[in-house]
Parts: structure tokens; sequence; C-alpha cells
């Protein structure tokens, strides 16, 4: 069983930045990906951006160009460098390990929110 902590948010105004984190538990489980997503209040939860085991990196549309997702193959961390913030960006973010191309595995989430 993968455990998935995010860390990294809080309140923000536009155009600001924040990091999101995640560490998953030890082990030897073969992950194929690892991504983001994010749940805005009353609306279905969203990809944000993803990353594949090789590191071939995946965005939503209307993040390009402002969020990284990252990972450090040295530690079970991974990273979400949000920039240019905009109101539509708030929301819970939640990290995701998609193991052995089959088993899907969530954190708890972190709120995001970011004001004008």
């Amino acid at each position: 069983q993968v455990q998935l902590v995010e860390s990294g948010g809080g309140l923000v105004q536009a155009g600001g930045s924040l990091t999101l984190s995640c560490e998953r538990s030890a082990g030897t489980f073969s992950i194929s990906r690892l991504g983001w997503f994010r749940q805005a209040p009353g609306q279905q939860r969203d990809l944000v951006a993803t990353i594949s085991r090789g590191g071939t990196t995946n965005y939503a549309d209307s993040v390009k160009g402002r969020f990284t997702i990252s990972k450090d193959n040295a530690k079970p961390m991974m990273y979400l460098q949000m920039n240019n913030l905009k109101i539509e960006d708030s929301g819970v973010y939640y990290c995701n390990a998609l193991v052995d191309g089959t088993y899907n595995y969530w954190g708890q989430g972190t709120q995001v929110t970011v004001s004008s």
C-alpha cells in the first residue's frame, strides 16, 4: 500500500507562487506514473500534471508554462512548482501514484487558495 502526503498549500495572491510537495511511503513499489490533480468545490477532480517513471511530463492546457512537475529519484518526493497563480487555480490539490500501471493511490489533499 502506497501512502502519499501532500504539503505546501496555502493562501496566495494572484500572480504569486507556491510549491507543493508529495512524499510517498518507502517500499518496493513499481511506480508507473506520479501526478497532481485538483478539485474545486462542486467540481470533478481534474488532472493538473503528470510525470512518468522515465521523466516524461504532461500538463493540463490551463497550467502549461506556469506549473512545473518534478520528482527526486533519490528520495520518494514529487513537487509541483506553481507560478503566476490565478484565482481559477484554487482548489484541493491531490498527489496521485499509479502503481503497476493499474492501482491508483491518493493523498489526503492540500488546499490552495488564490485571492485577487
